[in-house]
Order: structure tokens, then sequence, then C-alpha cells
């Protein structure tokens, strides 16, 4: 994608280096270092850029690689996938985690045949109304395929706010305000450069600026960084959330839907039954699937995915 250098005039930032060279510093970066990813190509559709953002969040680019290229293979524009049953939406899913992403993926297909002739739309506002589609996607769709300016507030990006501007380790668990308005603040005005920037912060979290370990001295916004500044203070605010994941209910979930997802037809609940040897856990994640509308119950005891 096209990277236009910073403008030499924007709001004052709450950033201790001004928000133009911080600008600088980050795009410059960004040239020199962004991955070659598919989805970033510029004969890339806006619908590859809509997917690929479903398929990201949670989830490794390393894994999502091939994923994605499936996905655009077998669905190439919104229509093909809305024609689709979801259930097949959830097979293509395979191991990605999180399988209700897919099924909000098929949603949005749906309604984006529905409401825009099968285009996805540049309107900010229409992708927010998209069903699956929230703050995050809305922005990040808006700015990586449309080149418009949206603050993009992912985890990466959140973590490089609160390193560089705020002086924390971490962010909240949550977006709050604040870091909506440090969004805001450092935003460039140009809508290309804001763009570029957007994804420049975020190639940054998850290149150099990373959770567990940060690569400091290779990062180009450290003497600008108040974390360093400070000392690197230890994290103080609440637990952060864990990502365990042996012995959960969302192992039992994924090992019921690998079977489904190697039968096209229904399924007798005696072969699910053998997935997991915990009765009333399996039992419990089974209902949850069903519940998530990821099953579809039949009678005599199939199951299915959803048609």
């Amino acid at each position: 994608m096209p990277i236009t250098s910073a403008p030499r005039t924007a709001a004052p930032s709450t950033a201790e280096a001004p928000a133009p060279l911080l600008h600088t510093i980050v795009l410059d970066w960004y040239r020199e270092n962004a991955r070659d990813l598919p989805w970033r190509a510029p004969g890339a559709s806006p619908w590859g850029v809509m997917v690929s953002e479903f398929m990201l969040q949670q989830t490794p680019v390393k894994r999502v690689l091939p994923a994605w290229a499936a996905w655009l293979e077998r669905w190439p524009t919104p229509a093909a996938l809305a024609a689709d049953a979801p259930g097949e939406a959830v097979r293509m899913w395979g191991r990605l985690g999180y399988p209700r992403r897919a099924l909000r993926l098929h949603a949005a297909a749906t309604a984006i045949v529905e409401r825009h002739g099968g285009e996805v739309p540049e309107q900010h506002a229409a992708l927010l109304a998209l069903p699956g589609v929230g703050e995050y996607t809305a922005a990040a769709v808006a700015s990586f395929a449309f080149r418009q300016r949206h603050a993009v507030l992912d985890t990466n990006v959140r973590r490089v706010f609160a390193r560089a501007v705020t002086g924390v380790e971490y962010p909240a668990n949550a977006t709050t305000a604040a870091e909506r308005r440090t969004a805001a603040e450092l935003l460039p005005d140009h809508p290309e450069t804001a763009a570029s920037w957007a994804v420049g912060v975020m190639e940054l979290g998850a290149l150099v600026c990373t959770a567990r370990s940060p690569e400091c001295g290779g990062c180009p916004l450290r003497p600008h960084c108040a974390w360093q500044r400070a000392g690197c203070p230890p994290y103080q605010g609440p637990a952060r959330r864990g990502q365990t994941y042996e012995g959960t209910d969302r192992q039992v979930r994924g090992k019921l839907l690998a079977v489904l997802r190697a039968s096209h037809g229904p399924v007798e609940r005696r072969h699910l039954d053998v997935v997991w040897p915990e009765e009333v856990q399996r039992s419990r994640a089974l209902d949850g699937l069903v519940a998530d509308g990821l099953v579809e119950p039949l009678a005599d005891g199939w199951y299915r995915l959803p048609q």
C-alpha cells in the first residue's frame, strides 16, 4: 500500500514528542520493515481486507495466511459466500479458533449482498451497521481498504500507545475513552497518511513493541517512549486476562466441531461422545455450540453444521 510523508501540521498530542515527528518515525520504519502480506497488496479487494480482519482477531498471522488464501479462492466475493450455507463457512474456518467469527462473516456477507449490491461499503457507518462488525473492524476496513482517516485501535496499537505515550507497560483490558482521545490526537490530518500511520503503528506493536518480550533496543520510538523514560516500570493494573486452552470448554468445542467439519452429512451423537471423556463438560460444550448457532440438532440424536 502507498505510504506518504507525514503532514507538517497536526493537532497537539499527549505524547512527549510532537505528533508530526512520531508520524515520520513510524512511517519511515514501516516503509523499511512492513511484512509482505497479501491483504496489504495494492490489488487486494475490500472483501479480502475484511476477511483478513475477521480472521486476524485473536489469531496469529502465520495461521491466517493459508486460511485466508483458501477462503478467497472459494469465496472471492461477498455474494459467493452468501450463496453458500453458513455451515460451510464454519467448515472452512478450520482450526482458526473462535468459530463464531465464521458465522458473523457469513452474516456480514449476506447483509452486503442485500444492502449494498454485493460490494463492501466504503462508509464507516455502513460498515459498522453490518452484523459482526464492531468499532475496530469498521475502522480497520475503512482505513486499510478505502484509505480513510479513522483511529484504528487493536491490541497492538493500544500497547504501543500505552508505553510510548502513557508510560505504562500494558493498556487496560478494555479500550478506554482516554485511549480513544490519544488515538484521535495522534491521527494525521491527511487520510492517506492516517491510513499508513494506522497500519504502521499496528505493525510496530506486532513486530517490536510486543506483549511479552518487546525489542526496545530496536524500536524507533525508544528516544521518545514515556515508558522507557520512566525506567520501564512493571504493570500495576488489574490482572490481565489469560489465554488458557487445555482442558477448557473451548478445547472440547473444538474437538466436537472437528468431527462435524470432517463429515459432509449429519453425525450421530455417539460419534461426538468419544471426543471427550467427561460427560458433563462434553454435553455443556455441545449445548453451547447449539446455542451459538454453530451446530444444528436433528431428530434422534443426530447433529450437523448449520444449513
